[in-house]
């Protein structure tokens, strides 16, 4: 796939929109409360798995859960009963999500801290050298999570073994994983490398506009292509443009045909 020819573009884009005063409405914000890791990951598995709808609505949703949680959303998970929860987050809705699936998502990731000690802990025990990506452990960590859930999670715990892109997923990973101004990483044992694209359709527009991907179905085998379209440019960092080039699709001040077109001209003269 091109996508070296279109490097300082993207080096562009992500100098200009790759910033924390970038980053509102973002579900992302709110893991910038928690200074503890332990935290910071419960609270970004509730905020990526929550991603989807209307951002307002997305906002909505994430903070009435982290309001009822408390200021220590993993201590409260570990000692919370089953009927204690219930009681916090009963009349809980998002979209088509009730509050029973989201007390079996936290009654889950209870047994996970209680069991491995760490989502983290949890998450690399299914990761291997050999992996080129981090696709095996997630199936492995859903698999995990899923059961001590109960299979009662519904729609809100992506399936990864299935032909989905899993973009929710693939974004609390990146959240976890990365670190700089903006992604607040944690999870160190985890490599940057390893990471995939939390393909999205507007992702997928200009992964096709780019000509990374020729798949015309925003699902896994495209999220695969792309990530390793931009694995050419950043190995040991692929989703490194992943936030700036969300930026473009979603700010009104943003100018992703000036992106596109920029990138065009750039293979054209290195053509």
């Amino acid at each position: 796939m091109p996508l070296r020819k279109h490097a300082r573009a993207l080096e562009a884009i992500y100098g200009a929109y790759n910033r924390r005063g970038y980053v509102h409405p973002d579900p992302l914000e709110f893991l910038y409360r928690y200074e503890d890791p332990a935290d910071r990951e419960v609270v970004g598995l509730i905020a990526a798995l929550l991603a989807y709808g209307r951002v307002a609505q997305i906002l909505r949703s994430v903070g009435s859960v982290l309001d009822r949680l408390g200021p220590g959303p993993a201590g409260t998970l570990r000692s919370a009963t089953e009927a204690e929860l219930s009681g916090e987050l009963r009349g809980f809705r998002h979209r088509f999500q009730t509050d029973r699936q989201l007390v079996a998502l936290l009654l889950g990731v209870q047994s996970l801290l209680r069991r491995r000690g760490s989502l983290r802990a949890c998450f690399v025990r299914g990761l291997r050298d050999g992996h080129q990506t981090v696709l095996p452990a997630m199936r492995a960590f859903v698999a995990e999570l899923g059961e001590a859930a109960g299979g009662q999670c519904g729609h809100l715990l992506p399936d990864p073994s299935k032909a989905s892109a899993c973009k929710r997923l693939h974004l609390f990973l990146r959240w976890m994983v990365r670190r700089d101004d903006v992604d607040p990483g944690g999870w160190d044992d985890v490599p940057p490398a390893k990471l995939m694209v939390p393909l999205d359709t507007h992702m997928h527009r200009v992964g096709l506009a780019l000509g990374a991907t020729r798949k015309r179905t925003a699902g896994l085998a495209a999220a695969i292509e792309l990530t390793e379209a931009f694995r050419r440019v950043q190995p040991a960092d692929p989703v490194k443009y992943d936030f700036a080039i969300t930026r473009l699709g979603i700010r009104r001040d943003a100018d992703l045909g000036g992106f596109l077109a920029a990138c065009r001209s750039q293979g054209a003269a290195d053509a």
